[in-house]
């Protein structure tokens, strides 16, 4: 069974997010940029409306990202069937530069220790 449609926008909201804020980019110039109501780009980066392929796509333009980015393993795994990369990626996107380095230093002290 695949991924709930609340879930995918829960996801393509949060990589709509991601992408953003990489960029230092507000709301409102994500939404001057792909001609959506700042608003809408908030309630998709919430999980709160399904966005449109339209709209996904002019988003998608807007960050300088191909549509693929926002797109890619949506709903494509059965029920109890994980992709830890993929959710481990999505989680480090989520942070700032900063917070994901101190990650990453954290990830590699704990890789030092995995064969004692």
């Amino acid at each position: 069974m695949g991924t709930a449609m609340s879930e995918i926008a829960k996801i393509i909201g949060q990589r709509i997010r991601n992408n953003r804020t990489k960029l230092g980019w507000s709301q409102e110039k994500v939404a001057e940029l792909c001609g959506c109501h700042p608003t809408y780009i908030g309630q998709l980066e919430r999980g709160e409306k399904n966005a449109t392929l339209e709209s996904i796509e002019k988003i998608a333009a807007a960050l300088n990202v191909p549509l693929s980015t926002l797109l890619e393993q949506l709903g494509g795994q059965g029920e109890g069937d994980r992709n830890i990369p993929l959710e481990c990626y999505e989680f480090l996107a989520a942070k700032t530069e900063a917070e994901q380095e101190q990650l990453y230093r954290l990830l590699l002290e704990i890789d030092k220790y995995k064969n004692i």
